[in-house]
Formats: C-alpha cells, sequence, structure tokens
C-alpha cells in the first residue's frame, strides 16, 4: 500500500527569520492559485508539442475566468522547452519548469520533429483517471509530470506579474528535492478518485508551486528582480514591507513607518514609488482590502468584524473603500462567490 510521504502538504522545515521573502506564500492565497489538474506525460525521441496562451489552454483544461499557472516537472531524461522568443531552455531530470503567466510554448527532443498541439494529445473531459499521454518514436525517453493552477484575477497580484516568463528550478539534493520527490511520486500513484482527493491534490499543487517559487527567490543570480519581488529584496523598502505585512490592522502613518526602518520619510517614499509604483500608505490600502477579500471569501465574518480585522475603524468607510476596488460592496461581493 502506499503510504502518503511525510509532510506531504507542508513545505520542508527552514530557520525562521532567515527567509527574506517569507511573506510570498500569504500574497499567493490572495491569488487564488486553485483548481489543480496533473497528467504524465511520456515522450522517446523524436518529439515535439507545442502549447497555446493560457485562453486557449483553459478552454481545454480549466473553463472560466483568471489565468494559468503552468509548471512541469522533469522525471526522467533531457529535452528543451522554448518560448515565443525561440530561445531553447536545456531542462533534464530534477528540473522544475515554471511558465507563470501561460504563455505559448514549445517542448521537444534534440532530435527535430514537428511540433504538434499538446491538446490533440490529451483525452477529452471529464478524466476519470489521471491523463497519461505519450508521444514520439523509439529514442531516448523523457518523462514530464505536468501540472496547471488555476489563478484568478485579483487587483494584488505582485508575486506573479514580477516572474520571468519562464524559469527553471533545480532543488538542490537534500530535503527540499526529496519532499518535491516524493510528493510528486505520491500524485502519480494516487490519482484523485473523490472530492477529498481532488481538496488534496489542489493543496498539493499549490505547496509545490510555493516551495518551487521559494527556492528560486532564493537562487542569487535569479534575483535581478522588477517590481514587488526587488522591494521584498531592497534593504529599506523590504523591512518596510515586512513591517506592514506583519501587522496590517495597525495605524501606519508614513512617519512611524520611516522611524521603524531608520529611514527618511522622503527615503522611504522614494523607495516605494521607485520599486512599487505607490506610496507606502496606498501599498497597505490594496494590501488591507485583499486581506479583506480573503477573509470575506472564506469565513463567516460579519463585515464590520472584517473592516476591524484588517485596520479600519469605521465599516462605512471599508465598504466605500472595498467597493471602489473591487466594483461593489462587501456583502454583495461574497454573496456573488468572490
Amino acid at each position: 500500500m502506499t503510504r502518503t510521504p511525510g509532510r506531504l502538504i507542508e513545505t520542508p522545515d527552514r530557520a525562521a527569520g532567515q527567509d527574506p521573502f517569507a511573506v510570498v506564500p500569504q500574497v499567493l492565497e490572495l491569488v487564488r492559485l486553485t483548481g489543480a489538474i496533473f497528467f504524465r506525460s511520456e515522450f522517446r525521441a523524436p518529439w515535439a508539442y507545442w502549447a497555446p496562451p493560457a485562453p486557449t489552454l483553459r478552454a481545454a483544461m480549466a473553463p472560466g475566468s483568471g489565468s494559468l499557472v503552468v509548471f512541469h516537472i522533469v522525471s526522467h531524461g533531457q529535452c528543451w522547452v522554448a518560448m515565443d522568443d525561440g530561445i531553447r531552455h536545456e531542462v533534464s531530470q530534477g528540473d522544475v519548469v515554471v511558465m507563470p503567466y501561460g504563455d505559448a510554448n514549445t517542448w521537444g527532443s534534440y532530435e527535430l520533429s514537428e511540433p504538434v498541439p499538446i491538446v490533440s494529445l490529451m483525452p477529452p473531459l471529464p478524466w476519470s483517471e489521471l491523463p497519461h499521454i505519450e508521444l514520439g518514436g523509439d529514442g531516448p525517453e523523457v518523462r514530464v509530470v505536468c501540472g496547471y493552477l488555476s489563478g484568478d484575477a485579483v487587483l494584488f497580484d505582485p508575486v506573479l506579474r514580477a516572474l520571468p516568463s519562464l524559469f527553471v528550478v533545480r532543488p538542490p539534493a537534500g530535503p527540499a528535492a526529496n519532499w518535491l520527490n516524493a510528493s510528486v511520486e505520491y500524485a502519480m500513484t494516487n490519482p484523485p478518485t473523490s472530492r477529498a482527493d481532488g481538496a488534496r491534490d489542489q493543496r498539493l499543487a499549490e505547496s509545490l508551486f510555493t516551495e518551487v517559487l521559494r527556492l528560486y527567490l532564493q537562487e542569487p543570480r535569479n534575483l535581478k528582480l522588477t517590481g514587488w519581488l526587488a522591494a521584498l529584496g531592497d534593504p529599506l523598502v523590504g523591512r518596510a514591507l515586512s513591517l506592514l505585512h506583519a501587522d496590517p490592522a495597525h495605524e501606519w502613518t508614513v512617519d512611524e513607518l520611516a522611524r521603524s526602518v531608520a529611514a527618511s520619510r522622503t527615503v522611504l517614499v522614494d523607495g516605494f514609488v521607485r520599486l512599487l509604483g505607490r506610496p507606502p500608505i496606498r501599498y497597505l490600502t490594496e494590501w488591507r482590502l485583499n486581506l479583506a477579500s480573503g477573509l470575506l471569501r472564506t469565513g463567516d465574518s460579519r463585515v464590520g468584524e472584517v473592516a476591524v480585522a484588517v485596520g479600519y475603524s469605521s465599516e462605512e468607510a471599508f465598504s466605500r473603500a472595498f467597493k471602489r476596488a473591487f466594483g461593489a460592496s462587501p456583502g454583495h461581493w461574497r454573496d456573488a462567490g468572490g
């Protein structure tokens, strides 16, 4: 009998306080990466396939609105992957390929082959068992595990907007790689047969993506980032962001925040505008409203209780700000399913 690998849903332990990007999973939760679908592929050279951009792929894989985050785990062999720019990235066993925006992409063996559309290789929906795709001839074999995460478009999704269109992560030998391999093996040998199993695999996919993103951000060579991720790594703005995220309901002022990070008001505001395109208090306001959207979506708290939880002393002020951001009052937004 196959056993669930230890800490299947939780990611590997790491010392508290050593990760400057510890807030990333909290933001990913608001981006609402849900509805994962796993399938496995086996290719033998010569082979090649192309995948369309997210809107087309979503129609076949996960109907609805929003975007798709696509990731592939190479479990055996080696091949290449390219985006529309034609630059080939060589990948091999142990690599995780992530495409945060679901852009069009092509995969193939080193032996030339005309790419076929990936959708043509998939069995028709609904899938009663884990899909298994095969393609190619009788040459060297490549095995790939594919995951697709559906992400609703929200007001505040700085993580995904700040990432490159494709990045490759190779987990280092040790707990991270062991956890990843055990989790993937479990997903492949225990396909979902019930709603509870589907929820389990959804959480697993979210955890896999979060862990791979953490590994990517910890690589010094990957830290030539822009936007929110660059701000997290900035010595001044990053400390200020940590304070805001740690206590968003506090009645922060720019002066207090500047004193807390030992900077002048002008320097702090300039840093926020340069890296994030908005001053600190506007950033805090957006973050509070998105925290509120998460509380409204997943809990049964009253609107007034949510308002207080995210730092508003007045339910009316909170409702006005929420409606400006989301186009509906908090109550109507929750009733409509978020």
